[in-house]
């Protein structure tokens, strides 16, 4: 136990360094706790979040849904789905994956954004979804997401990097898929640089020249061009309802090629790119998609169809030529090959000057 003397002493010996401290310590710089800031991460402007239980990779630019990259079962390959606007307008077609009213029924094959082909080593991946009969399934092949390699937010631009493989009805890999897709955004602009490498492990892959390819999206009824012609459309409890006289109120969807040509001309042309425009409401809407110059089958031709199939094919040469010009390109064993492609997504009307100088800048990375 300690005595009143020693605890005295002990004491004496800290009291020094008591005044010490108070004496340097002013409370009128003192700060309360409301004035301590708190360090916080700031969210970037592109986030990606992923959600393997529902098959998808959702983007989000300034918390606004933009696109999201989705691997269905129901869907024979991944696709980009929806593609949103800056402004909030969907510029794809809802068919098959969400109920929807006014829209056709065709090719249920045709959904979000895609990239595949009609004739790779004699099987068909470009026409091929569940409504395909049993016996025929022979015939088609499938594209099935594999594994998500890399994610990146960011203020810039977003990253996502994703293997695929190319399957033939018997599971057997015709070609490996990497893709990188690098999502960009501006004040009314929204971009998507899609980088597509495609290997052949196990044997060489040929692609024979077909009009079915290689890079799709799939529009909107607005953005399809106006038509008289009869078709089917989901009604207003979503089942199909064949119309013989179509109502084109608010359809005004016109493609303009970087050669100038327009409307359904631009079917089987050759260009660096083509605008879809539109609008929706009062917003005016570019939907392009640009090539590469670095691609096979430079300038692609483009199976850009009126009722709302918007493609860039460079592998269709002898269709689109008529037989003056044919490619048929393949991949040997081992070896591989790469397609680049930017698709913008405006609220505003694109001119001519700002896309040819957006294709000269995305051709030299």
């Amino acid at each position: 136990m300690k005595t009143p003397k020693i605890i005295a002493y002990s004491f004496l010996l800290i009291l020094p360094f008591f005044f010490i401290g108070t004496a340097s310590w002013n409370p009128k710089k003192s700060k309360t706790s409301s004035q301590f800031k708190v360090k916080t991460v700031k969210e970037k402007r592109i986030q990606l979040v992923r959600n393997d239980a529902e098959k998808k990779v959702t983007v989000l630019i300034d918390g606004k849904l933009f696109t999201a990259y989705q691997y269905p079962d129901n869907i024979k390959k991944p696709i980009l789905y929806p593609l949103i606007t800056p402004n909030g307008s969907t510029v794809t077609r809802k068919f098959p994956l969400e109920p929807s009213v006014g829209e056709r029924v065709d090719h249920p094959h045709q959904v979000g954004v895609w990239f595949n082909y009609g004739a790779v080593n004699g099987l068909d991946f470009w026409n091929n979804s569940d409504s395909i009969k049993l016996e025929n399934r022979h015939l088609y092949g499938t594209i099935v997401h594999n594994k998500i390699l890399k994610m990146e937010d960011g203020n810039e631009q977003g990253l996502l990097r994703v293997a695929m493989d190319w399957l033939t009805p018997n599971g057997e890999v015709v070609l490996q898929e990497n893709t990188t897709f690098i999502f960009k955004a501006k004040k009314n602009e929204y971009s998507i640089d899609r980088i597509t490498n495609l290997s052949a492990p196990n044997g060489e892959v040929l692609f024979n020249d077909n009009k079915e390819g290689l890079l799709g999206i799939r529009v909107a009824r607005e953005l399809e061009h106006p038509s008289d012609k009869p078709s089917i459309f989901t009604d207003t409890n979503g089942l199909p309802t064949a119309v013989p006289a179509l109502n084109n109120e608010g359809v005004n969807g016109k493609y303009i090629n970087s050669e100038g040509i327009k409307g359904n001309n631009c079917w089987g042309k050759r260009s660096n790119w083509v605008n879809l425009t539109s609008s929706i409401g009062k917003e005016k809407i570019s939907l392009v998609i640009m090539d590469h110059k670095n691609n096979p089958g430079y300038p692609t031709y483009w199976h850009a169809r009126g009722y709302g199939l918007f493609a860039a094919n460079p592998l269709g040469q002898e269709i689109f030529s008529d037989g003056k010009e044919s490619l048929n390109l393949s991949i040997q064993k081992g070896k591989d090959i790469t397609f680049k492609y930017k698709i913008i997504v405006a609220s505003k009307e694109l001119k001519k000057s700002e896309l040819d100088s957006q294709f000269s800048q995305f051709s030299q990375e």
